[in-house]
């Protein structure tokens, strides 16, 4: 690469992420304006320790779960991969995540590339069918919540509808494209790197490297059982992040607000809230804390105070998760595998 490209490409990078951190700037703006911010600050300042810490060990067990999912869908490519590093290099990917967005999912693929000795690509693969996992699942639960919830949702969020249809859209191309992609991978690599070649032999190359990724990622998860499990799975990890999203409210004890908190509450906070998750700010700063105040004003009643100490209380629990998880695992793993690698050599260079 020459230097005016890495300049470009530098500054290209530099760009996104500073709109990134206008668009964070934004929301926290909205999502701050009238209310108290002492007393905000109090109300967190009081939370419980004993539900924080409840809430702590009911995050860790979310990811654990992904852990266990990511190795059911690796299973054709190393059958015994371990967990500690799958669970690892997830931390760490969401740990980089709350930095630079979207860098995680990188980041992640790499080091249990790396740690696993598995095919970058493949594990690329891997991470962005795992991505089209939690789409389908996220639209779900919004599905899920205009069910269970009697308030009309739409007329306090008359985006949402227009969100469903465009997710319910993609899911449906999703499938489309990656039946294309299997049944007939190497017609459909030719025609679509052809057409796209027209405009453009840069984006065509690199539309050909996702399509190679999304080919070993998809063709990674083989077998009913696979398939079966890996839907309990992803069942089981929105099942929790609703039970996250319920012991938010005993950590702050706003069943003593008057108003009756259920796990129904929380499953709809989940939905709505983890919408501002996959917008890309660093961490889903300022999406999630106006998400989440939004829905507890608007749908459920609690004051503004109380609604904003909620998200910011959430939100600095799972980024401390986070960001010690990714130092923890990377230092205590990485060594590990260094280690590991210097015996390796040093075992090779005994025995010529």
């Amino acid at each position: 690469m020459t230097s005016d490209k890495k300049k470009k490409l530098s500054l290209k990078n530099a760009l996104q992420y500073l709109l990134s951190l206008l668009l964070a700037a934004v929301f926290l703006i909205a999502a701050f304006e009238g209310v108290d911010l002492r007393k905000v600050l109090g109300i967190v300042s009081g939370a419980s320790i004993f539900w924080i810490i409840i809430l702590f060990a009911s995050m860790l067990l979310s990811h654990y779960l992904r852990a266990i999912r990511w190795k059911i869908i690796i299973s054709s490519v190393k059958k015994e991969a371990s967990i500690k590093n799958l669970f690892g290099s997830l931390m760490v990917g969401y740990g980089v995540s709350c930095v630079v967005p979207r860098l995680g999912e990188v980041t992640r693929a790499v080091l249990i590339g790396k740690w696993e000795g598995l095919s970058r690509t493949s594990m690329f693969g891997t991470v962005i069918l795992e991505r089209i996992i939690d789409v389908i699942f996220l639209g779900l639960s919004i599905l899920i919540s205009l069910f269970i919830w009697s308030d009309n949702i739409y007329s306090n969020f008359p985006w949402l509808k227009l969100t469903l249809y465009i997710t319910a859209l993609s899911v449906a191309l999703v499938f489309i494209f990656l039946f294309l992609i299997v049944r007939y991978k190497e017609k459909f690599y030719s025609y679509l790197t052809k057409f796209i070649g027209r405009f453009s032999e840069k984006l065509a190359h690199k539309s050909g490297y996702i399509f190679e990724m999304l080919v070993k990622g998809f063709l990674s998860l083989k077998g009913v059982k696979s398939y079966l499990i890996t839907i309990l799975l992803s069942v089981l990890i929105m099942l929790n992040y609703g039970l996250n999203a319920y012991l938010g409210f005993y950590a702050l004890g706003m069943q003593n607000y008057g108003i009756p908190v259920t796990y129904t509450m929380a499953w709809v906070l989940m939905s709505i809230s983890a919408i501002g998750v996959v917008i890309p700010t660093p961490g889903g700063i300022g999406s999630y804390e106006i998400l989440s105040k939004t829905t507890l004003v608007l749908l459920f009643g609690f004051g503004e105070s109380i609604s904003l100490a909620y998200a910011i209380l959430t939100h600095i629990i799972s980024t401390v998760l986070f960001i010690f998880g990714a130092l923890i695992s990377f230092f205590i793993l990485n060594k590990q595998h260094e280690n590991l690698f210097k015996v390796i050599e040093t075992t090779d260079i005994e025995n010529l």
